[in-house]
This record gives structure tokens, C-alpha cells and sequence, in this order.
């Protein structure tokens, strides 16, 4: 993981003052990094039956396409709304500095199902916590939550259910 930090960019003030942002487009545009991220994820997986790969716009969907293939599972996008063309359900949920809504096709997920829902960072927990609720409401046979990197600090497992299994690679 010392390579994949390496290749991480810190970005002061983004995207407001006092945010120190961990940028990941270093890493991806690193072929070796790009690589061991894609690897090292699919290896907390490999064992679990995942048939779906829920990827969280707009960055899971780099790591979530990678994880969906390397596993031989779906992918399917969780997306702002209105980007989506066919029936959606949708989730409201609050953020640091406003609402937002996120929307997945109605028939994206059956309840054959087993999931692991992917987004780049986990901060807050606002945006997962709503994806998780979303896919909780199509009764998969399981739900993972799966992130590069977690931002501790923010302490953003907490707004996650309970009975959410979260694993991150990197932890700062």
C-alpha cells in the first residue's frame, strides 16, 4: 500500500477551505498503481459469490468497473439524477454542505443477488449510507461496502448501518 499512497495527491481546500482532499486520479493514471488497486480489491472478494458490483459516481465507477470485472460480476452504476434512462428508485441524503439524491435502475439488482457496493473515499458516509439503503431495499443475499481510501478521522463507518461489512484498503 506504501506504492498506492505514494501516488495519492493531497489537494488543499478542495472543495471548500479547510478540506485536505486525497485525489486518486494520481494513482489511477499509474499503471502499476491502477493495478495493485484492482488487485488488492478483488482479493477481498474473490471467496464471496459477488454476482453485482455497485459502483457510486462518478470515481467508484473506476474502481467498481475494476473490481466487477476481475470478480466475473455486473456492474451497475449509482448515479446523480436524471443521468439514468430507464425506471430508477432514489435516496435523499444529507451532506457537509447541502443534499443530495442518488439514483439505480429499478431492475438493476435481484434478490439472487450478492453485492459489494464501491466508492473511491470514505469521508463522511453520507453518499454510501444512501447507497446502501437503496440496494438494502432490493433484499440481495448480501451487501459489502468497499473503499480505497477511508478518511478516519471523519469518522464516516458510523453513519453506515450497522450491519454494513466495510473494508478499505488505505487508511488515513
Amino acid at each position: 500500500m506504501e506504492y498506492i499512497k505514494s501516488k495519492i495527491r493531497d489537494v488543499a481546500d478542495f472543495p471548500q477551505k479547510g478540506v485536505m482532499f486525497k485525489d486518486l486520479t494520481t494513482a489511477f493514471k499509474d499503471p502499476r498503481a491502477l493495478h495493485i488497486i484492482g488487485w488488492d480489491l478483488s482479493q477481498l472478494y474473490r471467496d464471496k459469490g459477488v454476482t453485482k458490483v455497485v459502483g457510486i459516481e462518478s470515481r467508484g465507477f473506476i474502481g467498481g468497473s475494476i473490481l466487477a470485472f476481475e470478480l466475473g460480476a455486473g456492474f451497475v452504476p449509482c448515479r446523480k439524477p436524471g443521468k439514468l434512462p430507464a425506471d430508477t428508485i432514489s435516496a435523499t441524503y444529507d451532506k457537509e454542505y447541502g443534499k443530495d439524491t442518488i439514483e439505480i435502475h429499478r431492475d438493476a439488482i435481484t434478490e439472487d443477488d450478492i453485492v459489494v457496493i464501491h466508492d473511491d473515499v470514505l469521508a463522511t458516509g453520507g453518499t454510501m449510507a444512501a447507497a446502501y439503503n437503496l440496494v438494502k431495499q432490493f433484499n440481495p443475499k448480501r451487501i459489502y461496502v468497499s473503499f480505497i481510501i477511508e478518511l478516519s478521522s471523519l469518522h464516516g463507518r458510523d453513519v453506515l448501518p450497522a450491519d454494513a461489512e466495510v473494508t478499505s484498503l488505505i487508511k488515513y
